[in-house]
């Protein structure tokens, strides 16, 4: 039996049908099976035993991919759209990694970038709510952004003043020997990861990493308040628009699945 183009075009970008999730499970198989190679090949008592094995290995997979890239390009009735597209970028960097490696060592290893092709199984396994979900998240973080970018621009302030503070009173004697460094030590205390490579001993010093540690504290709350106001927001215009007004008692807060009214049980729709 002959394959149409159409038909293969079906098999590979849907997964309605037995021979396009098969075509599917089977990319996934081949994408874990890919990653597990790159990260066995990473230590080193297992390549040295088995080094020829996993170059084997990932040659073949890579072909596979290759073809499978290409084949979708061909495919596609806008390859250029296809080729810029979120997912033609993951593609094109799942194999780009291994051709690399003849001219950069190990950069074989970058491989497991395939593992952003994982995304494909909310479209496989019909996870249309984890979809929603996540369309709901982005939008929060959007609406969100100019907010947070007000942030981020306020703390590197303070970053920038109190590396150059850290530099005056500390001085290369307790390793603050730029500006730089002491943005370093600032943002390692702002954010209490506290390294402890570089730590002020003068009590101006100390006194000032202490008002920063405690500063810290504040700062690591702010961008998740932002974030959760704006979540709670898009919930309440999103509940607001999946409500509708009954016609004969005006009540609203009524749901679009909702087949009489619960007030007077007038029937909608």
């Amino acid at each position: 039996m002959q394959i149409t183009k159409k038909r293969l075009a079906h098999i590979v970008f849907e997964s309605d049908d037995w021979a396009s999730k098969t075509f599917d499970i089977v990319l996934l198989f081949m994408i874990f099976g890919s990653i597990f190679v790159a990260i066995l090949d990473s230590v080193g008592s297992l390549r040295a035993q088995y080094g020829e094995v996993f170059l084997i290995l990932e040659w073949v997979f890579t072909g596979l991919f290759t073809i499978e890239y290409l084949l979708r390009i061909w495919l596609s009735r806008r390859p250029k759209n296809y080729i810029f597209s979120f997912f033609g970028m993951v593609d094109l960097l799942a194999i780009l990694p291994t051709y690399l490696s003849f001219f950069v060592m190990n950069s074989q290893l970058l491989s497991v970038v395939r593992a952003l092709r994982l995304l494909r199984v909310i479209r496989i396994l019909k996870l249309g709510r984890y979809v929603a979900e996540a369309e709901y998240l982005t939008k929060s973080l959007k609406a969100s952004s100019h907010k947070i970018m007000i942030f981020v621009g306020f703390v590197l302030t303070i970053v920038l003043i109190t590396g150059t503070l850290m530099f005056i009173v500390e001085g290369p004697d307790s390793g603050f020997t730029s500006i730089p460094v002491g943005m370093y030590w600032a943002i390692v205390t702002l954010t209490t990861v506290g390294f402890g490579d570089i730590t002020p001993i003068t009590p101006v010093g100390q006194l000032l990493s202490s008002l920063i540690m405690l500063m810290g504290y504040a700062i690591i709350a702010v961008p998740t308040g932002i974030v959760s106001s704006e979540m709670a927001s898009q919930k309440r215009r999103l509940e607001k628009s999946n409500q509708i007004v009954c016609p004969a008692c005006k009540h609203t807060g009524l749901e679009k699945a909702d087949e009489y009214c619960r007030f007077c049980g007038e029937k909608l729709g």
